[in-house]
């Protein structure tokens, strides 16, 4: 399936929805920081968050060391950003979400 690449204004309208995350300076990715109370809870994040993409079938890019996941969102396909970016990092806030506290 063959996302359309979003505009300015649907990304800014997105963007705004998410608290937290951060446009590239590209403007084709969108990046946070998630920051967990140990590793089992930042990897409980990451195993509930890979089960979202692997059923939207769009997979992040990520970086975990300890407490700590860095997630980029791209779609490289349409060489920016999509609906399915700003999909996944809502269902990686509500996984977050399930942690906090």
């Amino acid at each position: 399936m063959k996302f359309e690449k979003l505009e300015k204004a649907a990304i800014d309208e997105n963007l705004g929805a998410l608290a937290g995350w951060k446009l590239g300076a590209d403007a084709a990715s969108i990046s946070k920081s998630f920051k967990f109370r140990n590793f089992v809870e930042a990897f409980g994040f990451m195993t509930e968050a890979a089960l979202s993409a692997e059923k939207f079938n769009h997979h992040p890019e990520w970086f975990n060391v300890y407490s700590r996941v860095d997630v980029t969102l791209t779609t490289h396909d349409a060489g920016g950003l999509t609906e399915q970016d700003f999909r996944l990092a809502k269902a990686m806030e509500k996984a977050a979400a399930l942690r906090a506290g």
